[in-house]
């Protein structure tokens, strides 16, 4: 650092945290023109010892449209059943998607292609570099920074987004309480070798006192989480290959083998979220805005989702392609949108780790008639399997509205070729009956490939911006002047 202020294009994007979201985000604003610094206090390099481990449907899908999906494919192994605990499996065969099914993969591998694309695009990493502070007025934001030398400077931009984790500097900078409480203390994480495969891809169980979950990495290691109801230590204390085996003895029956473990820790999980995604110029994503307990897998998905979100939004307010008029109310639709989602995360995954770790022969008694409620109504097993793999979640829409506004559109088969493949470009799709010629600015045009006659614009991030079943020239142009495409 040199201690001076570098604004590095005041109109640019800065963005905290060099995690899945952060990633995601900064590539997707670079892509599109917008200057963006990603400042990252871990020196560089992806470490292997990350959390999570699955990609749900719907961020294939977002991964899908920035072709990166069938590179992680490729990598990982599919699953289309996902079991959650004992007598409650989801077949995720019948999700209306491209992708029916879990991807069991490493964390570290969808940062992989992440931050090649970022650094593709001409993202601007600043490693070994810290948030101090911040402050912001009605122009920009102004972070204050500390680099691994320990000399300070500052960076400014238009907007900074805060997606540094569980303690982020960023969101302490802006005043933002973090409400919430620990669920489960002293989880147990280890990444071990095994000398026999377990029977299944995903195995996970709870029996007594104890829970295990194992899953595997591509390098031949498995990873470990674990829980003993009776031994509820400090996340300092030490930890030992005998009590990760013990506990997975306990809830699978046997320990198969675990040898050679490269890293063993504790942690707690905490279920807390921010109450406001936004505080003028900043933004808060990921694990920055909302932490929930690992059960289901969601958390790496939430945060890649929140980021899909709020890009697009971020580069039309940059480059000048949202009216000053709007800029505010599109904005704060980040917040208006993914706030719910992430509070009903909370609560779905905090349930199903209550429910897995039950003890009382009620809350058993609740497990079994849950997962008898979910197996045995379609319409009850539908709602949880949208929600856990997240196609089902929908954003609000106002009101007299369309039906279908708010509601993630399916990869749709266009004359022009698949719909995720058209969203590539960054750009809102319009999506018009056979034979209609549409001009439609800076938006993509594609005709359906049969004979349906609704009109649908397609924001970038795959969710149904407005949509009519008979619409002339006049509704579509100001259709995508409130989507901000002039």
């Amino acid at each position: 650092m040199n201690g001076s202020v570098n604004d590095g294009g005041t109109g640019g994007v800065v963005v905290v945290g060099a995690g899945p979201t952060g990633l995601l985000l900064a590539g997707d604003l670079a892509a599109a023109g917008v200057p963006v610094t990603l400042v990252e206090k871990r020196a560089p390099g992806i470490s292997n010892l990350s959390r999570a481990l699955v990609v749900h449907a719907r961020t294939l899908e977002q991964l899908d449209a920035r072709g990166l999906a069938d590179e992680l494919e490729a990598k990982g192994e599919a699953l289309a059943t996902m079991r959650l605990f004992d007598r409650l499996t989801l077949d995720l065969a019948p999700l209306p998607s491209r992708f029916p099914h879990v991807l069991v993969l490493p964390q570290y591998e969808v940062e992989r292609v992440l931050k090649r694309r970022a650094e593709e695009a001409g993202v601007r990493f600043a490693y070994g570099t810290e948030v101090t502070g911040l402050t912001q007025d009605a122009d920009g934001v102004t972070l204050r920074l500390r680099g691994a030398d320990g000399e300070s400077g500052a960076l400014r931009a238009a907007y900074a987004v805060g997606a540094d984790g569980l303690r982020s500097a960023v969101r302490e900078a802006v005043g933002l309480p973090f409400p919430g409480r620990s669920v489960i203390r002293s989880l147990v994480l280890a990444d071990v070798r095994l000398a026999e495969r377990p029977p299944t891809l995903l195995t996970v169980n709870a029996v007594g006192d104890a829970f295990a979950f194992l899953a595997p990495f591509a390098d031949g290691y498995h990873r470990v989480i674990g829980w003993n109801r009776a031994r509820d230590v400090a996340d300092s204390e030490p930890l030992g290959l005998d009590e990760v085996k013990e506990i997975v003895r306990a809830a699978l029956g046997r320990d198969f083998g675990m040898h050679d473990p490269r890293w063993m820790s504790r942690f707690h999980s905490d279920e807390r979220q921010v109450p406001a995604y936004r505080v003028g110029r900043v933004f808060l994503a990921g694990d920055a805005a909302h932490v929930h307990s690992p059960a289901g897998g969601q958390g790496m998905n939430t945060g890649l989702q929140d980021a899909a979100n709020l890009s697009w939004k971020l580069a039309a307010a940059v480059n000048g392609r949202a009216p000053s008029a709007q800029l505010d109310g599109l904005l704060d639709t980040y917040h208006a949108e993914r706030h719910p989602v992430g509070k009903a995360v909370l609560r779905s995954s905090g349930a199903l780790v209550r429910l897995a770790m039950a003890k009382r022969p009620w809350t058993r008694g609740a497990r079994a008639a849950l997962a008898a409620l979910v197996t045995g109504v379609p319409a009850v097993r539908a709602e949880a399997v949208g929600q856990i793999t997240g196609i089902g979640f929908a954003y609000p829409a106002p009101r007299g509205a369309h039906r279908l506004v708010g509601r993630r559109v399916p990869d749709l088969a266009l004359a022009e070729g698949r719909l995720y493949e058209l969203l590539r470009a960054g750009e809102f799709v319009l999506v018009v009956p056979r034979g209609v010629r549409r001009e439609a600015g800076r938006a993509v045009v594609a005709h359906w490939s049969g004979e349906r006659r609704t009109t649908l614009l397609v924001r970038p991030d795959g969710y149904v911006a407005w949509a009519a079943e008979e619409a002339d020239a006049e509704a579509v142009r100001a259709a995508l002047d409130r989507s901000a495409q002039l």
